[in-house]
């Protein structure tokens, strides 16, 4: 593992080469710089892994470094030098992105101490980024773009509202603004605003009192109290109905609710996200959502591309929800045949992501348990290839002609596919007396596959 490597920017000669000495001590490497414009080039050519700049320079200021590296750089921690007793440059450095600052005549002490919460700092920013690179699974320009701007949202601590399909990851992109930003101590608390029924609203956003009305046996705090410090994920936001959507509004701006029953308003301080596969503006535009609510929460728009605009990431992350499933199943993980890739490619997925995995985890059921056929997929909608992705080659598809037609079916495709293996696994059950294991090598698959499909669809 090569060593950490720090950048000092100062226009001070001495005060650059006695950080450095206490750096290179600690076998930390140092580059350094004396004006802004060359902190700038360094940044640019290289990856350090902490930063120290002077609140002065000779072309700028220090300040404007640390808006530079946030934007830029938002895993590299930096602090500010100041001059000592200079409370307001250290603040307005905070509040900038750096992450402490240090005062003249340096304390070594207190700087080898700093230093380590900030390699500290750095490994873990850049764990987190990792992570959501993970997870946000892949490469092409949409989702890597998608990665770069959560890693910029997550500095902030504007509203942000995330737009696209159902399936598309909304929550997971919410989760990881608010894990990659300064409140990734605190609580993230998701509530999907169109499954609380109406008459309890009031009571799940803000609380409530005991007796404040017939069920209310105890206190109880609710989602704003709940994420206190933390954040709070509005999901499905345009299903609020109009008298919740003033008394959000009212929260959100006074950073205050009253719990049902109360007298007093109780103080709270969360980040507001929220989501809908919605038009907010249309909905705007027709009165159904107030118009001073959408522009509260619409500071910053994130929007969640569809799977089909980015259709080359489809193959790794097929590959990626199959191992996930195997293990969860206890089976070796199975391959895709090029005929599915292709098929997998073409296919429309009005459902996206999520509609990927459901389709995956019962070809697993239906496969042979070591590959996955174009058949196995039972896509039941007629897909047509869309536009080709903006790089790489296009996917044909096989055979003769420009479309790939499947089955459709008159039901949905979840009941679709249940209703074929329900079929298929009760004939082998009946054609092998019952026995399980037989069952299970008739049909291909493992016994624990089978088991597990048994129980799923309920079958005794």
């Amino acid at each position: 593992m090569s060593a950490p490597v720090a950048l000092i920017v100062d226009d001070e000669r001495d005060i650059r080469e006695l950080i450095a000495l206490t750096l290179n001590r600690m076998d930390i490497a140092a580059d350094t710089a004396a004006t802004l414009g060359e902190a700038k080039a360094k940044l640019a050519s290289r990856r350090y892994d902490l930063c120290f700049t002077d609140m002065r320079l000779p072309d700028g200021s220090g300040q404007e470094l640390i808006v530079h590296i946030a934007e830029n750089h938002p895993d590299l921690p930096v602090a500010m030098i100041t001059a000592y007793g200079n409370v307001e440059a250290a603040v307005a450095a905070l509040k900038a992105g750096a992450f402490d600052f240090v005062s003249k005549p340096v304390d070594l002490a207190a700087l080898r101490r700093m230093v380590e919460t900030a390699l500290k700092l750095s490994a873990e920013r850049r764990a987190v980024a990792n992570l959501a690179a993970e997870r946000l699974q892949g490469e092409s320009l949409a989702i890597r773009q998608v990665r770069e701007t959560i890693a910029k949202l997550a500095r902030s601590q504007a509203p942000v509202h995330i737009t696209g399909e159902s399936g598309t990851g909304k929550e997971l992109a919410a989760r990881l603004i608010h894990e990659q930003g300064p409140r990734a101590a605190g609580p993230f608390v998701p509530v999907n605003c169109g499954a609380i029924p109406p008459e309890l609203m009031e009571s799940e956003f803000f609380g409530h009192r005991k007796g404040s009305f017939t069920g209310a046996h105890s206190d109880k705090i609710g989602l704003f109290q709940a994420a206190d410090g933390g954040t709070l994920f509005l999901d499905e936001i345009a299903e609020l109905p109009v008298h919740m959507q003033v008394k959000l509004l009212r929260a959100i701006q006074e950073r205050k609710v009253r719990p049902v029953g109360a007298q007093n308003e109780v103080p709270v301080d969360v980040r507001i996200l929220s989501a809908t596969h919605k038009d907010l503006a249309a909905l705007v535009a027709q009165g159904v959502f107030r118009h001073d609510l959408y522009y509260r929460i619409n500071v910053i728009e994130l929007r969640m591309p569809a799977l089909r605009e980015r259709r080359e990431d489809i193959p790794l992350l097929a590959r990626h929800i199959l191992a996930r499933v195997a293990h969860q199943h206890g089976i070796a993980t199975p391959e895709l045949t090029g005929h599915a890739i292709v098929a997998l490619q073409h296919y429309a997925f009005p459902g996206n992501v999520r509609e990927l995995e459901n389709i995956l985890e019962r070809a697993v059921a239906l496969c042979d348990g070591k590959r996955i056929t174009a058949e196995d997929l039972r896509l039941t909608y007629t897909a047509v290839p869309l536009a080709p992705p903006a790089t790489g080659t296009p996917v044909r598809a096989p055979g003769e002609g420009s479309s790939i037609a499947f089955h459709p079916g008159e039901q949905p495709l979840e009941d679709y596919v249940e209703r074929i293996e329900r079929e298929a696994i009760l004939k082998a059950l009946e054609e092998c007396r019952y026995n399980k294991t037989k069952a299970a090598a008739k049909l291909g698959i493992t016994f624990r596959a089978l088991r597990y499909r048994l129980k799923k669809l309920g079958i005794e």
